[in-house]
């Protein structure tokens, strides 16, 4: 509730236990939504949406959050922290600086034109495309195996 909301949807990925619940509870006290929570909420949500959140203060149950695109999964109580730990296996043994680039990427993209996303995308692409692991991951593929990345 209140805080805690905004700093979860700072983040990039969002896991939740299907027993979750999200509530923007500022307005139950009389208070206007902080820690990020009006930035980041219209732009996951749009602003009808956001508004309606932010002013009714309703719980929002995992499933719902699933839709609307508050969480990016939702797991059982019970394997919730494994299925977390194969997300950040798989992320961590991924291309990283791809990765890194590729959130750099979709962070501006919100806040530019579309002429201006895709000059950036050139530069980054080049930055990727002098990588170890852009190198690996066109071997694996000519290879047909799986790569095997090292964040070079």
């Amino acid at each position: 509730a209140g805080a805690g909301l905004g700093l979860a949807l700072a983040c990039d990925l969002r896991a939740a236990s299907e027993k979750a619940t999200f509530h923007e509870a500022f307005i139950k006290v009389g208070l206007a939504p902080d820690s990020g929570t009006s930035f980041w909420l219209t732009r996951i949500l749009g602003l009808a949406k956001a508004m309606e959140v932010v002013m009714l203060g309703e719980p929002i149950d995992a499933t719902v959050a699933l839709h609307l695109g508050l969480v990016n999964w939702v797991f059982p109580e019970g394997k919730f922290d494994g299925e977390v730990e194969k997300i950040a296996e798989r992320l961590a043994s991924g291309p990283t600086k791809a990765i890194a680039l590729s959130k750099r990427a979709l962070n501006r993209a919100i806040v530019v034109d579309l002429d201006s996303a895709l000059e950036y995308e050139t530069y980054l692409q080049e930055i990727a495309g002098k990588s170890k692991d852009h190198v690996e991951g066109v071997k694996a593929f000519f290879e047909k195996r799986e790569p095997r990345f090292t964040g070079e």
